[in-house]
């Protein structure tokens, strides 16, 4: 069987991990626990204040973004994957662009040189206990638009998976569309992950135009299915849904997933863990997901795919795998 061929657009954003102390979140001024976004001067500031704090950890660089993780599950189960997304020629830009590839994902597009924003970033403070103090300035990578998608780049891609974040710009919009006709006259299939509930409230009728459109698959949990629809009841959201969009996909929290492909409903269930670290839950559900869909496994198992990817992600810190998936999937039988 030919290894299927992934393609993602989402943000390009590196993740500064620093370890940290309550002190110094203090001192800095960065609310404990939550993501906050910044920027270009607060993140200058924050980035200079941890590379002088004596009594910091050494930060760890790490590739990011919510698509990005998606596609680097995906590679790490076998299946061949391009990323576009925009970093500048800046350190972290070329660090991104060169770990991205080292890790087996294609970085399609070259950092970009000149006077341009910086790269985007997240610096995360970690406190002794493990909180996760989240500060993203989102940098260049706002600024994805459609003359950053070469429909060449999809000859031979069989999925394109989009992150609804980058919905919220206008450029953003006209990327997505793009891809999505570059990747139907490839042969693929389409999708994107809704993302966020307040950035669905933010552009409904754009989300819903897309979603009735050129989306061949969905995957949003319950509140942002909820908010597409305005509705309250999700077996209502999930009813219009159904009549939008070929493959609907939600994901509930800690309880089953719903599944839905035309007549056939399933759910995946879900086995309760006590998390670690929940960051990349969803990136991970989606390529656990894709990857049986991709392989042409039937609806209920690719949904479960997608479950034991999660589970396995928030067992530790960070938000990519970090166990074998296949060897998992094989335990239960799925392949």
């Amino acid at each position: 069987m030919t290894t299927p061929y992934v393609i993602g657009i989402g943000n390009a954003v590196m993740d500064v991990i620093a370890p940290t102390s309550d002190e110094t979140l203090a001192r800095l001024g960065v609310e404990k626990g939550i993501m906050q976004l910044i920027d270009r001067e607060r993140s200058e500031f924050l980035m200079a204040a941890q590379s002088a704090d004596p009594q910091a950890g050494k930060a760890r660089l790490v590739p990011g973004g919510s698509v990005a993780n998606t596609l680097a599950g995906l590679g790490m189960l076998g299946l061949r994957t391009a990323f576009i997304g925009k970093v500048a020629g800046d350190p972290l830009g070329l660090s991104y662009a060169e770990q991205t590839e080292s890790q087996g994902t294609v970085f399609v597009n070259p950092p970009v040189a000149g006077e341009v924003a910086p790269t985007s970033r997240s610096i995360i403070f970690v406190t002794p206990d493990g909180e996760r103090s989240m500060n993203t300035y989102l940098g260049i990578s706002a600024e994805l638009g459609e003359a950053d998608v070469n429909p060449a780049t999809f000859s031979g891609a069989g999925w394109l998976f989009l992150e609804g974040y980058l919905f919220d710009r206008p450029d953003g919009k006209a990327a997505f569309l793009k891809a999505a006709e570059a990747c139907h006259a490839a042969g693929g299939q389409a999708g994107i992950a809704l993302s966020d509930p307040f950035c669905v409230d933010r552009h409904r009728e754009g989300f819903r135009r897309l979603v009735a459109g050129p989306m061949d698959y969905v995957i949003g949990n319950v509140h942002e299915w909820c908010a597409l629809y305005q509705v309250e009841d999700l077996e209502e959201a999930l009813r219009l849904a159904r009549a939008d969009c070929g493959t609907v996909v939600c994901t509930r929290s800690g309880e089953d997933a719903i599944l839905i492909r035309g007549e056939e409903r399933v759910t995946a269930p879900v086995h309760l863990i006590v998390p670690v670290d929940a960051t990349g839950a969803g990136d991970q559900f989606a390529a656990g997901l894709i990857y049986g869909l991709a392989r042409g496994l039937p609806l209920a198992v690719a949904g479960r795919m997608g479950c034991i990817a999660a589970a396995e992600v928030i067992s530790h810190v960070g938000a990519r795998p970090e166990s074998d998936l296949r060897a998992a999937f094989r335990a239960e039988g799925l392949i």
